[in-house]
């Protein structure tokens, strides 16, 4: 296992390619105005020395001393052990709605980003625990399987919106038999946290969530937007180009339906949280993970990562002092070889 801790540098290889291509050029330059002074042999007879490969061989120096010194700057460490780590805490899983409704801005900006904020500022408490994401509209797909790597999490929520999934409705069972395999089976402490604004949930729905109950998930729910509503916005390259209408092109009013996302955390043992008030939402799952029996888990990691910078560096000046030092004639027993005739 590596990192590379300045990747920034890596531009820097760019060059090589630049290198090449100034050499070609150059060598066409130098073939036209030698045939323009005199013939091949001649040529040779003027400078019996002058050796191609010598030149290419500087080329070839030239490139892996900028190679290798500019991994030297990038500084790659290598993982020198695997150590297994013992972990307390829960699993959380984050089931969130990316149906168009959850473009309505009657909370600002809108309910897209209203849900993503929450779950953001949810992660930021997290100590010893596990986070896995789950996206649904009209079916569920997996976004980030369960782990400890909050800064991955945190990134792959930045790429979550409502162009993920093409087909539109919301599949709130499909998302909930899909977390249920999300979890180990040994582990206790099962959370799963629902983020949508309700609508177009099928009557099967707290079926599902009973199901899961079953299996020791808890599910809270967090309903986003409000009971007054809103419309929907229907954007195009991040240009608002009207509202989304019906069939008899009325406009379409989208309204949190908290009744039923609090049905679904009652029958298993959740709770349902107006998502609306930020504060209130993240200070109590701090709670809830704070009075939360942890379980035990093992998260396998490599550690003791060394800096291997100065290997590289020393290979680039040794390439580079190969550049300077060596020269462009021939020698005696390249001479022989009469390689590049």
């Amino acid at each position: 296992m590596y990192q590379l801790e300045e990747k920034i540098y890596l531009y820097v290889l760019l060059i090589i390619p630049v290198i090449w291509l100034l050499f070609v050029v150059f060598m066409a330059w130098r073939k036209r105005q030698q045939a323009a002074f005199a013939n091949l042999d001649l040529l040779q007879r003027l400078s019996p020395n002058q050796s191609l490969f010598k030149i290419i061989l500087k080329t070839i120096m030239l490139s892996l001393a900028l190679l290798f010194l500019t991994i030297g700057l990038v500084n790659p460490k290598m993982g020198t052990k695997m150590t297994t780590v013992k972990r307390q805490g829960v699993d959380i899983v984050f089931a969130v709605d990316v149906s168009k409704s959850m473009l309505a801005t009657d909370v600002a900006p809108d309910r897209m980003q209203k849900a993503k904020q929450l779950m953001s500022k949810t992660i930021d408490e997290l100590g010893g625990d596990r986070v896995g994401i789950i996206a649904y509209a009209a079916s569920a797909v997996p976004v980030l399987p369960i782990t400890t790597d909050f800064a991955a999490a945190k990134m792959f929520l930045q790429g979550i919106n409502t162009d993920l999934l093409s087909s539109q409705g919301t599949a709130i069972r499909q998302a909930l038999n899909m977390a249920k395999g999300y979890y180990d089976d040994e582990q206790a402490n099962k959370i799963l946290v629902i983020l949508s604004d309700g609508e177009d949930h099928s009557e099967d729905v707290v079926s599902a969530a009973k199901e899961a109950a079953k299996e020791g998930v808890k599910i809270y729910t967090i309903g986003i937007g409000t009971e007054k509503g809103s419309r929907i916005p229907i954007k195009r390259n991040g240009r608002l180009m009207g509202y989304k209408e019906d069939k008899d092109g009325n406009t379409v009013i989208t309204k949190r339906n908290s009744k039923i996302l609090k049905e679904i955390a009652s029958v298993a043992n959740g709770k349902y949280i107006d998502g609306n008030k930020t504060g209130y939402v993240v200070d109590y799952f701090k709670e809830i993970l704070k009075n939360t029996d942890k379980s035990d888990f093992e998260t396998k990691q490599y550690a003791d990562y060394k800096d291997q910078f100065q290997w590289f560096l020393g290979l680039g000046l040794l390439f580079l002092l190969f550049d300077i030092f060596l020269l462009e004639k021939k020698t005696d027993w390249i001479k022989k070889l009469n390689l590049f005739r």
